[in-house]
């Protein structure tokens, strides 16, 4: 009678426990809409915007960016103070003794080890590995280990190893060896459990930077290794993404993850053992997944949310044009604000309260711009028109790009020729790229560029007439259809060539973006810090966010003479000539330089910074009136000051 009674106790527990994940869960002290939903919370295998907005707040790293000074000053994290060697070339960071894992662990400098490490291995896949060799040794670490796990592959293909057990020890064997191997040659070790040494290939700038971005936090090893497993035909040590979700989580920053239920939301609370969790002015976080761009800024309307992080509703020049009006209603007051040098947020603060004010557009780290696929080939086999770069600069050349920003995005932001935003990094400046018919001053010199990019297909070996049809890939999101229309008019007009749009769900164009398996699709970036090649190791052969597959020996060596090269400003020209060159072969097309869209209520909370870098510390919101923080404003200076 027990035994048959089993099954139904069973199916009971699990009905239960499905109607207790359900119930809805309490109000957060504070709610945004992410744009998309995380895609993973994977610290070493992550990239978009969204992912990187969640791990802010549930990790760590050595240090972190002041996002309230224009420097984006680098502040003390999980390490409280570290030192740097006279060649720039080692840094030694010491880990805070108040450091803990939400479990109560201690955070150990061999954490950032095996975390680095990680981001190594080559079945990571990370898209940031590039950054990891920077450390001493680690790209050799990298290619031998690909190179090992290539000929462990062959040798099962090609029957050399046919038992389960034979190839559980081989695999086992070259895991071993590639640990002993990264100890061995890898410049980052931990001396004890507070003391992390790191040794650099070359001086690095932009090092301290780097290790505030979230690619660099840790993992916990004890939970993680727990969901690593060998794949016995490659070789390869394979992990489950299960350490990720909640109530198995472990992280060590401000938040703890306590629900993630996919396409309907997350929750985040308070993590007790943070170090210092005293600063924190909320307790909760909620993140419903709203992924329709009107129900966002209804959902914001309503005060079903606080904050929207990317308003790409149709009407959000509506939007924008009704806070201009604001202004002007309120002129006199709105100059003098802006003559004392007041970040714009705390100027809205101080204006009288008013629904019209709560859009916001600040200028953004970022470029838009059309990736061509590079390749020699198309994915089907057919030879791909796009690998010569007389046929990208031809098509960049007829697309009218004001028309775009001021007719399509009405946004303020402004065209763009080249990959790095304009003004955006100290001591650079961009070269320009290729002319384009919204440069012309009349219609005779439109006229002159459109039948020159026409002679471009001609020299190419390419007949308008017959040229094969060119897909355009972009996702449902983001108004990226209207843009992808007005692009796709200006070449069937001005080169008379076939165009269709394809739009698709958000992972599948990932998947096809990384794989190349595209003609020419949409693509993006915000600068992850503050340096050029944040933006040109895009272009670098191998890099795992070269979706264009551009590959070329004298770019790629122009990127390593800049990083050999001491002297700033010489480093800053080399790096400038490489720019110039991915510009000239039109490898991607510019189209604009983004302007960062929010909704939020400035009178209601503080701590949502106007930073071009885009990134927030959401622990630092501050709810006004609330009762429980100071209600002091978080605010950017006036620059210079």
């Amino acid at each position: 009678m027990v035994r048959l009674l089993v099954p139904f106790l069973v199916l009971a527990l699990a009905v239960a426990a499905s109607v207790l994940s359900d119930r809805p869960t309490p109000k957060a002290d504070f709610t945004f809409i992410n744009k998309n939903d995380v895609t993973t919370l994977d610290l070493q295998r992550m990239s978009w915007m969204q992912d990187l907005r969640v791990t802010r707040l549930l990790y760590e790293g050595l240090v972190r960016n002041n996002l309230f000074t224009w420097e984006y000053t680098i502040e003390p994290a999980v390490a409280d103070r570290w030192e740097i060697s006279a060649d720039r070339k080692t840094y030694t960071f010491h880990i805070r003794d108040e450091a803990r894992w939400s479990n109560g662990e201690r955070v150990r400098a061999s954490d950032f080890v095996y975390s680095w490490r990680r981001a190594l291995l080559p079945e990571t896949a990370s898209d940031y590995s590039g950054q990891f060799m920077l450390i001493k040794g680690g790209r050799a670490f990298f290619e031998g280990r690909q190179k090992k796990l290539d000929e462990f592959a062959k040798r099962v293909s090609g029957g050399e190893i046919l038992s389960v057990a034979g190839r559980l020890a081989a695999a086992q064997a070259l895991w071993d060896e590639s640990l002993r191997e990264f100890d061995k040659t890898v410049g980052v070790r931990a001396t004890d459990d507070s003391t992390l040494v790191v040794d650099l290939e070359r001086p690095t700038p932009y090092f301290l930077d780097l290790c505030a971005f979230p690619v660099f936090f840790p993992v916990y090893p004890p939970l993680v290794r727990q969901y690593e497993h060998l794949n016995l035909d490659t070789g390869m040590m394979e992990c489950e993404q299960g350490w990720t979700k909640p109530p198995v989580c472990v992280s060590n920053g401000p938040m703890e993850l306590k629900v993630w239920r996919f396409k309907r939301d997350m929750r985040l609370e308070k993590n007790p053992m943070w170090w210092n969790t005293a600063s924190l002015k909320i307790d909760s976080i909620g993140i419903p997944s709203i992924e329709d761009p009107n129900a966002s800024v209804m959902a914001f309307r309503t005060r079903a949310v606080d904050w929207v992080s990317d308003v790409v509703a149709r009407y959000n020049g509506e939007m924008l044009a009704e806070k201009k009006r604001f202004y002007r209603e309120h002129q006199g007051e709105y100059d003098a604000l802006v003559a004392q040098g007041l970040d714009p947020v705390e100027i809205d603060r101080r204006l009288p309260p008013d629904a019209r004010k709560n859009i916001h557009v600040f200028p953004a780290f970022g470029t838009y711009f059309l990736n061509f696929n590079c390749s020699k080939k198309l994915p089907d086999g057919r030879e791909n028109p796009f690998f010569d770069p007389r046929v990208r600069r031809a098509f960049t050349m007829v697309v009218d790009k004001k028309t775009i920003t001021e007719e399509v995005r009405r946004l303020d932001e402004p065209e763009s020729h080249t990959l790095i935003p304009p003004g955006s990094i100290a001591g650079y400046t961009s070269p320009m790229g290729v002319r384009c018919i919204s440069d012309a001053k009349d219609e005779a010199e439109r006229r002159e560029i459109i039948a020159e990019a026409r002679q471009l297909l001609i020299d190419a070996g390419q007949d308008p007439k017959r040229f094969i049809t060119v897909d355009m890939l972009f996702t449902k999101d983001g108004g990226h259809d209207v843009i992808f229309e007005a692009v796709a008019k200006n070449w069937r007009e001005h080169l008379g060539v076939p165009v269709t749009l394809t739009q698709k769900e958000i992972k599948v164009f990932r998947d096809d973006s990384k794989n190349h398996n595209f003609m020419v699709c949409r693509g993006s970036w915000y600068g992850d810090y503050g340096d050029p090649t944040t933006f040109l190791d895009l272009n670098r052969t191998g890099d795992g966010n070269n979706d264009r597959n551009y590959s070329s020996a004298a770019y790629d060596a122009l990127l390593e003479e800049g990083s050999l090269e001491a002297d700033p400003a010489k480093r800053m020209e080399i790096l400038k000539s490489a720019e110039k060159m991915v510009l000239d072969e039109a490898v991607l097309l510019p189209l604009f330089t983004y302007a960062q869209i929010y909704c939020f209520d400035a009178n209601k909370f503080t701590g949502i910074s106007s930073h071009p870098r885009s990134d927030q510390a959401l622990y630092q919101v501050d709810v006004f009136g609330d009762g429980k923080g100071t209600d002091r404003p978080l605010m950017l200076p006036a620059r210079g000051r």
